[in-house]
């Protein structure tokens, strides 16, 4: 579903944000991209989503070359940014309609997608007003439902939990959890670890650029030869590195 290959981007002249990186996220599994701040997440996604262009390496989206066949591989998955201010003078039900021309849902399953997804994101009675009246968390689950609507492939979503409340952190989820069942792919970040942890089949860490880790919960305790949870080998592992590099 994903497939990076020696995929590097830098900003400046000295400092690799992400410094030649190997990935391979498989069809459906839920797969969890964590690492701290700055530490290259959000400049990857961008990458893989088409919005920043590599400077070394490929970069593969459902079968679709990323430079080669951008609209194709763009239309094949849904993405939702870590920043959900968009379009805020438009009625969510308008931004909706306009993500499903986008997409070219037909009208008859894109009203049906509407009103399932604001049904279980509790926003089924807010939907013909304004963004720029919604909450944080609000415009988050609209983003979510803009993404979906074209119920694609592969879900790719940036730090997708902030500013959720706790059940609709919960129906997240649940719906990524049913969307690997079904064969299809969830790619997000998070600084969550316990959810990482809860729901991921596997994970990738990355810091300062580097993929340091990347597989299940349980070949990442045998790798690093402890029982802790994700936290605990998560710091160790960032620790690590980072004391490296302060002796380089």
């Amino acid at each position: 579903m994903i497939q990076l290959r020696k995929v590097s981007k830098q900003f400046g002249a000295r400092v690799k944000a992400v410094d030649a990186i190997d990935l391979s996220v498989r069809r459906g599994e839920i797969f969890g991209f964590l690492g701290p701040n700055g530490a290259g997440k959000t400049t990857t996604i961008k990458m893989i989503t088409g919005i920043l262009s590599p400077d070394e390496g490929d970069i593969a989206v459902n079968g679709y070359d990323m430079r080669a066949e951008p609209l194709q591989a763009k239309r094949s998955f849904g993405f939702v940014p870590d920043d959900p201010n968009v379009f805020p003078r438009l009625k969510a039900i308008e931004y909706l309609r306009f993500m499903g021309d986008i997409y070219a849902v037909p009208a008859n399953e894109r009203k049906e997608r509407i009103a399932q997804l604001a049904g279980r994101l509790g926003l089924d009675e807010a939907l013909t007003e304004r963004i720029q009246s919604y909450s944080h968390g609000m415009r988050q689950k609209l983003m979510i439902m803009g993404a979906l609507l074209h119920d694609p492939d592969l879900w790719i979503l940036d730090e997708p939990m902030t500013g959720l409340d706790p059940r609709s952190s919960f129906v997240l989820k649940e719906m990524m959890r049913q969307q690997a069942d079904r064969g299809k792919t969830v790619f997000f970040s998070t600084h969550v670890l316990d959810v990482a942890e809860k729901i991921c089949d596997r994970v990738a860490v990355i810091d300062r650029g580097r993929i340091l880790f990347c597989g299940s919960i349980t070949e990442m305790k045998h790798q690093f030869r402890k029982e802790g949870s994700l936290e605990s080998m998560f710091l160790d592992l960032v620790e690590q590195v980072e004391t490296a590099g302060e002796h380089v």
